[in-house]
């Protein structure tokens, strides 16, 4: 198992271009684990995010890698864009950068999985039970829902 570290910078210059950076780098690997923990120095604050993974076994060409649409059926890329929204309103409510509710990563496990209940949710590789258990009812309702 690999693992890399990520530095998310909470100021608006570096915060979006970090976020993508990481997102980028989650969408060619297989997640096996994340955890996340709020850093503060005396010149900057950030959020560490450590990633636990594997690499791709069934690798893609680069070009479509870039694309959800080319990974997921018509069905999955609706799930998956209504659970983008979902997590990006309440990333919002909360004040939040969008990763720290789930990654892009997670949102394409859980359209391609199609879980039905909370178990089957915490089956989801990266997603984990407490994630499960802080938004499952509201994942499963955007499932249930499509």
């Amino acid at each position: 198992m690999n693992i890399k570290v990520f530095n998310i910078r909470l100021s608006k210059e570096y915060c979006e271009n970090d976020q993508d950076s990481m997102n980028a780098f989650l969408e060619q690997v297989e997640v096996k684990l994340s955890a996340t923990n709020f850093v503060t120095t005396s010149s900057v604050d950030y959020w560490s995010v450590v990633v636990f993974y594997l690499p791709k076994k069934n690798k893609e060409p680069s070009q479509e890698q870039s694309s959800v649409a080319s990974k997921l059926s018509n069905q999955e890329t609706v799930v998956y864009n209504a659970l983008r929204q979902w997590r990006n309103d309440c990333a919002q409510q909360l004040d939040w950068s969008p990763f720290r509710i789930c990654h892009n990563s997670h949102l394409i496990s859980i359209a391609k999985a199609n879980p039905q209940t909370l178990e089957e949710l915490e089956q989801v590789i990266g997603f984990g039970s407490v994630r499960a258990q802080k938004y499952g009812k509201a994942i499963l309702a955007i499932i249930q829902t499509l």
